[in-house]
């Protein structure tokens, strides 16, 4: 049984970690980065960089494919999906 992910709104600069492998864009589920533009309704472009600041991937990505990680101070809460 799937459960729904319920997930606050994305917005410009917020901080999210990718929830699944994309190996044709050489990044991994759980790596962070900074959405620097919104695209579409619910699509993104979201930056990754390395510890030095330098951007090694620059991506369109779904509401789907992210989670945001910051909550402005209250406590997060997420189900994760149970297959």
């Amino acid at each position: 049984m799937k459960r729904t992910v319920k997930q606050k709104s994305i917005k410009l600069l917020d901080t999210v970690a990718l929830r699944e492998d994309l190996p044709g864009q050489k990044v991994r589920a759980g790596e962070v980065g900074t959405v620097v533009e919104i695209l579409a309704d619910k699509v993104f472009e979201v930056e990754f960089c390395d510890e030095s600041g330098q951007t090694y991937a620059e991506l369109a990505l779904s509401q789907h494919q992210i989670i945001p990680l910051h909550n402005q101070g209250k406590p997060f809460k997420m189900e994760m999906a149970r297959t």
